[in-house]
């Protein structure tokens, strides 16, 4: 079971002077993320820049900011790539900018990731700050920016805007602002598909608290009315666009399935995935990243079984779920998992208590040399396979 509040008593607000510390480090780790990324691109000729803002999914994007929808890609096997299957949020924020800046569509949406990974490092403070304390929020930022495919939070992709909008909606759960919540989980839900999991959070958490008041009205507790509210807002956003979807393809509800098959895209409980981790096995050499991957969903899993245990309250449990069971359930592109993975920030929040009750020296030291690991793994990443 778990608590529908908080862990620990109120917080102060999730002020800027008092996320400082966190947003510093957060800005020194993707600071030297890109740096890394700088001189490993230098070296082999290609352009950093064109990596953040103008290869796979930010291609997409920007090109729905520039010409809007309608665009597809008929490849020789019979699939056919829309770009539908991208949500309008952010190509509509890189059009906004780049009306009333010089910037170009690509580099406009390098600005939006910036400012909003900077959003999202701040929400998952308030989060972590809200039901831990200050230290480990702190360190849940910083094991965020630190983690292997981080650099993806520089990137003119949707996860850090995705992610602001997710933190700060369910730090408003936390805090009895439901109508904040309700609005910022329609706004993920323009975002990305996932936008899926901050409704639901926002729905099972309001739901519980109706249930709750039958058994032990709670007098103080915000009106209900606004947790109504907040639940008939929180999925207008992703309804929207679905429904939109189905009326310009004219596949009625469901058009939107359709675009992401289009794609492979789709929900198959896992079957997929497991299959490729099988097909790993056939060969000594690939047995190794298959066992690799068995150990990767096995450290997911423990992570969560955690959360539950340490009384993460509802909202945060149902989100980080969701998130988890879409990421690892879908029959996309295996490899572009770790990246579907990175707006779970819940699941670090075990590790940064354990990072917060450590010795100031020792923390900062497991923390630097990831940070290390991860701004190289990041440039070797981008200048191979990257994320699809």
């Amino acid at each position: 079971m778990t608590d529908l509040e908080t862990v620990a008593p109120p917080r102060p607000g999730p002020s800027w002077r008092r996320a400082a510390p966190a947003l510093l480090g957060y800005a020194a780790v993707r600071a030297l993320g890109l740096v890394a990324l700088a001189v490993w691109s230098a070296t082999r000729d290609k352009s950093a820049q064109q990596l953040l803002s103008a290869r796979w999914d930010s291609l997409w994007y920007t090109r729905v900011a520039e010409l809007g929808y309608g665009y597809e890609v008929r490849l020789p096997n019979g699939d056919v790539h829309s770009n539908l299957a991208f949500f309008p949020l952010l190509p509509w924020l890189e059009r906004a900018v780049s009306a009333v800046s010089p910037l170009s569509y690509a580099d406009a949406g390098l600005l939006v990731s910036t400012v909003a990974s900077l959003a999202a490092a701040w929400g998952i403070f308030a989060v972590a700050d809200h039901v831990y304390g200050r230290r480990a929020g702190i360190c849940a930022v910083l094991l965020w920016a630190v983690l292997p495919v981080g650099i993806v939070q520089s990137m003119a992709y949707s996860e850090s805007l995705f992610t602001a909008l997710a933190a700060w909606s369910l730090y408003a759960v936390l805090t009895g602002r439901w109508l904040t919540a309700g609005l910022l989980a329609s706004l993920a839900g323009l975002t990305r598909p996932v936008g899926a999991a901050v409704v639901a959070a926002v729905w099972v958490t309001a739901i519980a608290s109706f249930a709750g008041e039958r058994s032990a009205p709670s007098p103080g507790g915000a009106p209900r009315w606004r947790r109504a509210l907040a639940i008939l807002i929180a999925p207008l956003g992703a309804a929207g666009y679905v429904l939109w979807v189905g009326r310009h393809t004219g596949k009625g509800p469901l058009g939107y399935l359709d675009v992401q098959a289009g794609w492979r895209n789709g929900f198959d409980g896992g079957y997929a995935f497991a299959r490729f981790v099988a097909d790993k096995f056939t060969s000594f050499p690939s047995a190794l990243a298959g066992l690799a991957l068995i150990a990767g969903v096995a450290l997911l899993i423990r992570l969560y079984v955690t959360c539950v245990r340490q009384r993460q309250p509802l909202p945060l449990l149902v989100y980080a779920g969701v998130v988890t069971a879409l990421a690892l359930c879908a029959s996309s592109y295996f490899g572009s998992k770790p990246r579907l993975l990175l707006p779970a920030f819940p699941l670090l929040l075990p590790l940064a208590l354990a990072l917060a009750r450590l010795r100031t020296a020792r923390s900062a030291w497991v923390l630097g040399t990831v940070a290390v690991a991860s701004a190289a793994y990041g440039a070797f990443w981008l200048n191979g396979s990257g994320p699809p």
